[in-house]
């Protein structure tokens, strides 16, 4: 089939309440040479009927059903596969776009050739009332380091398209049912000469059913991306700044997440809970500490204690006892 500006990708996962207003913005954009690629993850509400109304609507769209529910990398990761765009971005199927966001990210790349990654301008909404951009400091062009560098710790966000043929080099990262997908985001940065911003609004929702809202045993999927984004670093040669500057950044992942585990665990079931042990025992195991700051090695509450697992845990039970009696 023939090529064409933009594809779109959009995995759904129980998304029904959302999902009209999502593929209607993609439908309305002002650019129509485009792509939408919609991938069911098993859904188990209305979402798939939803799908087929607009399948039968416009021939731009397609969609991918799957049988098992594998997450949202692996979800892209199909629809990748037929992706045919010059360009390729992402739309999660709770979000929405402006109806110039594609043209706008598709002129900053005819514009300037070097550009691998363009950032959409990104709006968090929780109600009509309650809205507020992603905070970072704008920026005109970042070298594919630097802005991999400030991916690290999310001081630049990750909402963005990006050429075909980097996509392609550095598919999703599969590693964990959710989370993942943010490690091939700082690589996409990387591999790019330049990245750049655009006016192309993208509407992120945020509600309480989102995966890094609710709490469930997926939450601690987040230390299995990071131990995967650990491996990549090293496997690219990547320089002794930054393993340091990604260790420390998972380090502190560590301590928030056993905070997580302090306080759901009553609530968690038995096997639940000892998953998330686990989970946090790994983490903590593969954890190069000798890269750590003064602060992150001495500060109670967050020392490694001299690679004890029995000391560390100790440690972070009478921490988070105390913040707890402190109210905090």
């Amino acid at each position: 089939m023939a090529a064409c500006e933009v594809t779109i990708l959009v995995a759904v996962y129980n998304t029904e309440q959302y999902l009209h207003q999502c593929l209607d913005s993609l439908l309305a954009q002002t650019l129509a040479d485009i792509q939408i690629v919609c991938i069911d993850d098993a859904s188990t509400d209305g979402s798939a009927a939803i799908l087929q109304e607009f399948t039968s609507k416009d021939d731009r769209v397609e969609v991918l059903t799957l049988e098992t529910n594998h997450g949202q990398a692996y979800a892209r990761n199909q629809g990748l596969r037929r992706a045919r765009g010059r360009y390729i971005c992402f739309l999660d199927s709770d979000d929405w776009m402006a109806h110039d966001c594609l043209q706008e990210a598709v002129d900053t790349f005819k514009n300037h050739p070097k550009t691998g990654c363009v950032l959409f301008h990104t709006i968090y909404f929780d109600t009509p009332s309650r809205q507020h951009e992603y905070p970072m400091h704008p920026f005109e062009q970042l070298s594919g380091k630097e802005a991999f560098v400030l991916s690290l710790t999310w001081k630049i966000h990750g909402v963005y398209m990006v050429r075909a043929d980097i996509h392609r080099q550095y598919p999703y990262d599969e590693s964990a049912h959710s989370f993942s997908d943010d490690n091939t985001t700082r690589l996409h940065y990387l591999y790019s000469e330049e990245v750049r911003q655009c006016r192309g609004t993208y509407y992120y929702r945020q509600h309480a059913e989102s995966v890094s809202h609710r709490f469930d045993l997926r939450r601690f999927d987040y230390l299995i991306a990071n131990r995967s984004m650990q491996q990549t670093l090293h496997h690219i040669g990547a320089s002794h700044d930054i393993l340091a500057l990604y260790e420390n950044h998972r380090w502190l992942n560590l301590i928030d997440h056993y905070m997580l585990f302090y306080r759901h665990r009553a609530s968690m079931h038995p096997a639940d809970a000892a998953r998330a042990l686990h989970l946090l025992r790994e983490a903590w195991t593969s954890i190069d500490t000798s890269l750590l700051t003064a602060k992150n090695r001495l500060k109670f509450g967050y020392a490694p204690l001299q690679g004890s697992w029995f000391l560390f845990r100790l440690q972070e039970e009478t921490y988070f006892t105390l913040r707890r009696w402190l109210g905090r």
